[in-house]
């Protein structure tokens, strides 16, 4: 029997249990042009979470009593496919099963002797992609320039961090444990660390950690963190709009001070993205990437979780902050 994890009800804030279902369904046989898959690795994202909302965005909503899908990388069983062989690892966005049958459009082969096949959903994946073209396609870093980056600690702020120093940044992370910003310093390279679960004011502490003002913002969080950095912002400072998981599960429209001013006193760019706005320029990222990986220019931690029966749970820990660098889900 195949397990298949469905979205059984929409969240009304905070997701939890009983907003996820197992469903036992019998193992699929491939047909003319398809092939079977075995799940090994599920990437958990804090994206998802608007997916499963009723609501008009960049990519449709899930489905009530339809399976969840995510990256997932993935071993080829049997192949009937003649772009595929039997031992292969894919990845690509799938939906959450044990196994499944594609006929492989949208997947990618990956090599199991470049890179652990975990990576492929991570610092290889879309979350390194995700950092890098955010970075370099808004922020255009400028040596001697400083960059702060919120959910530093996470799987696409560790990276930017990083590619930050590569470019000569100083880099300032701000992440929500002592652990984390430990963290930051000693495997990533950042420059300075807060924690803004024990600094009572995130204006002040930026200012001290940012003497020379802030250049390029990359925020993963939104809120009140967000808010604190556009005090610092200099002149033509670019603010890179990836994520909000600090908002994702508000019931109501949260409160924030007026971006308006500081964008027009500073001629400031604030600017939303979603990584295949630049899927012309994957490979090139891809590349990068994978060289400065190869030169020990680039590190990723990643926080593995065991089990299929475990993926709505790590799922739901990230927005607890349960999570080093990319949550991923080993089957």
């Amino acid at each position: 029997m195949s397990n298949t994890i469905i979205l059984k009800s929409r969240p009304q804030g905070t997701p939890n249990d009983s907003n996820f279902q197992f469903v036992h369904e019998k193992v699929p046989q491939p047909g003319d042009g398809e092939i079977l898959l075995k799940s090994r690795y599920v990437s958990v994202d804090p994206y998802l979470r608007g997916r499963m909302n009723d609501a008009k965005s960049y990519i449709p909503p899930f489905k009530i009593g339809k399976p969840i899908d995510s990256g997932i990388v993935a071993e080829v069983m049997e192949s009937k496919n003649e772009n595929f062989k039997k031992g292969d690892h894919v990845s690509g966005r799938l939906p959450w099963k044990k196994e499944l049958v594609s006929d492989g459009e949208g997947l990618q082969i990956v090599d199991p002797d470049k890179a652990p096949l975990s990576a492929y959903l991570g610092v290889l994946g879309l979350t390194g992609l995700t950092a890098y073209l955010g970075l370099m396609r808004i922020g255009k870093p400028e040596q001697g320039e400083t960059l702060v980056v919120s959910g530093a600690a996470g799987a696409v702020g560790s990276v930017v961090g990083q590619i930050g120093k590569i470019m000569g940044l100083r880099v300032v992370g701000i992440a929500g444990t002592d652990e984390k910003i430990e963290l930051l310093k000693n495997e990533f390279g950042f420059d300075v660390g807060i924690n803004y679960k024990t600094t009572e004011d995130m204006r002040a502490a930026l200012g001290e950690a940012c003497p020379d003002g802030i250049d390029i913002y990359f925020d993963n969080v939104g809120g009140e963190i967000s808010d604190a950095v556009l005090f610092h912002i200099n002149k033509f400072a670019r603010m890179v709009i990836c994520g909000a998981i600090s908002v994702y599960n508000e019931t109501s429209i949260p409160k924030s001070i007026s971006v308006q001013p500081f964008l027009i006193k500073n001629s400031a760019l604030m600017q939303g993205f979603i990584v295949s706005n630049y899927a012309e320029h994957f490979p090139e990222a891809i590349n990068a990437l994978a060289g400065w990986l190869k030169e020990g220019k680039l590190t990723y931690e990643e926080t593995i979780v065991e089990g299929f029966e475990n993926i709505p749970q790590a799922f739901m820990d990230l927005f607890s902050g349960k999570n080093k660098g990319k949550m991923v889900v080993k089957i």
